[in-house]
Parts: structure tokens; C-alpha cells; sequence
């Protein structure tokens, strides 16, 4: 059972989710679109992993810091809101069926699927010259081997900081609001979908669809750690394994950046055509190391 809680924490409760979803939605809508396009039309590797990196510190301070602050204002709820959900027929109905061996199977089964699927589609890729995506996620696949660093970074950050926010203190916030669990558990993946608005409307019913299976792996399993470990995977999977089979960035060593007396003397004693395959080797152009 859910604690029961009076008219005034209810209304805090209330006042705090509004506030937060208000504050998520518009800083996706309006910031992450605007540095995102901005982030499309970088050439420079360099300018690339600044704002990664500032992505990764955001994220820890921002979805990081409120999962934290509102997991230590909902403590009591988490628990509960847990056991109620995994009471409801349909939960409980799915949570017998996986029991036992048959979820195991169903573990392994999706897994290796997976990773059929990821080959399948890497040797597709490779004969066709590119990969399909799902929404605009392109521009955020790493180009070399310094930036596949911060994209697994950002994987594993995502991984953890948003399944505990969007599926652990989130829902514990709404269900106080709400009264009931799979309000407060759909609306928080509704968020966790509006924060991808970015990536544009393919890429918002996507990651809803995504976050709603997260969700139903967290109540159906009792572990956020499984939660988080599958979000991260899934995460890796893109912004490292596929530029990794696919386009070879991992051998790809970043912007070379030749000290200034070798830059100055280069053309006088190599040939241009060098000079050129060594520039393209790089992601940014000479003219900017």
C-alpha cells in the first residue's frame, strides 16, 4: 500500500512535478534543439568534444542532481510504489509468466536477438554506404577515436542517471500527485520521450516507446540495476559499436596538430599530395589546428 499522505504534501508534490516537467520539456524544446542543430554543423572534432563533454556535465548536474533531490524528498514511496504496480493483474500476470525458466529464456532469446540484429544491420550498412536511423541521431555518432571516448561516456551516464530519474524518482513524485501507479509511471516515460525532441517527432515516439519498455523491465524484474544496465548497453550499441563496425572511427586518431615551424616548412619539403592525405586523416581542417 502507498502511504497515505494529507492535502499538503500532495500539493508540494504537485507543485514540484509541474515545475520540473515544465522546466524539462522547455529546456528540450527550446536549449537542446538549438544546441543540437548548432552541434550538426560542427566540422571541428574539437568543438565536437566540448559539447559533449558539456552534455555529460549537464546531465550528471541536471537529471543526475534531481533524481537524487527528489529520490531523498519520495524515499518512503519508492519502495511501495513498486509493490503496488507489480500487484496490479496485468504486471502481476506478466511477472508469473516470466518466472522461472521462461524468463530467463526470454532474456537470452531478446539478447541474442540483439546482437543478430546489429550484425545483420552492420553488414547491411557497410554494402549500402550507411546505416537507417531512427530519428535525427546522426550527426551524434562519434567520427574518431576521441569522440567514441565521450560517447561511451555519455551511454553509460544516460544509462544511470536517467532510468533513476525517469523510472524511479519521477513516478515515486507523480504517484503522490496521481494516487495511482501506471499514471505515474506512463506519464514519466511521456517525459523521458519529450526530452529527445531534438531528434524530432520519429525520434520522441521512439524513445517513448523505448522508455516505456524500460519501464516495464524495471516493475516487471524489481531492479533498477537491470534497467540501467540495459539502457546503457542499448545506448553503447549506437554511439560506440555501430561507428565502431561500421565507419572504423576507432582507428580514426582524431586532429593532428603539427607544431608551428613543421606546419610553416611542410610545403617546401613535402609534396602537397601528403600533406593533403595527412589533413584527411582528420576531422578538422588544417586551417584550425
Amino acid at each position: 500500500m502507498l502511504p497515505e499522505l494529507g492535502w499538503m504534501p500532495r500539493l508540494a508534490a504537485a507543485l514540484l512535478a509541474v515545475g520540473l516537467v515544465a522546466l524539462f520539456v522547455a529546456r528540450a524544446i527550446r536549449k537542446d534543439r538549438r544546441e543540437y542543430a548548432r552541434f550538426r554543423r560542427y566540422r571541428s572534432t574539437a568543438r565536437r568534444q566540448a559539447m559533449m563533454r558539456r552534455w555529460l556535465v549537464e546531465s550528471l548536474a541536471l537529471f543526475g542532481g534531481t533524481a537524487v533531490l527528489v529520490l531523498l524528498l519520495t524515499f518512503p514511496v519508492v519502495a511501495p510504489l513498486l509493490t503496488v504496480t507489480q500487484a496490479v493483474p496485468a504486471v502481476a500476470w506478466l511477472r508469473d509468466a516470466l518466472a522461472g525458466g521462461l524468463g530467463a529464456g526470454l532474456l537470452i532469446g531478446a539478447g541474442l536477438g540483439l546482437v543478430a540484429l546489429t550484425i545483420v544491420g552492420v553488414r547491411s550498412a557497410r554494402r549500402e554506404g550507411g546505416i537507417i536511423m531512427v530519428g535525427d541521431i546522426a550527426a551524434l555518432l562519434p567520427r574518431n577515436r576521441p569522440e567514441l571516448g565521450w560517447g561511451a561516456a555519455l551511454s553509460v551516464n544516460a544509462g544511470i542517471v536517467e532510468e533513476g530519474l525517469f523510472r524511479l524518482a519521477l513516478p515515486a513524485l507523480l504517484v503522490i500527485v496521481t494516487g495511482e501507479p501506471i499514471s505515474a509511471f506512463l506519464l514519466a516515460a511521456l517525459v523521458f520521450g519529450a526530452l529527445h525532441a531534438y531528434q524530432g517527432w520519429v525520434g520522441v515516439l521512439a524513445t517513448t516507446v523505448v522508455g516505456l519498455l524500460f519501464t516495464l523491465l524495471y516493475v516487471a524484474s524489481g531492479s533498477i540495476l537491470l534497467a540501467m544496465v540495459v539502457h546503457a548497453l542499448f545506448d553503447l550499441r549506437t554511439l560506440v559499436v555501430i561507428p565502431m563496425a561500421v565507419y572504423r572511427v576507432h582507428e580514426v586518431p582524431g586532429s593532428l596538430r603539427f607544431p608551428k615551424p613543421l606546419a610553416i616548412a611542410a610545403p617546401a619539403v613535402e609534396p602537397a599530395v601528403e600533406v593533403e592525405s595527412r589533413a584527411e586523416t582528420s576531422l578538422e581542417p588544417p586551417s584550425q589546428t
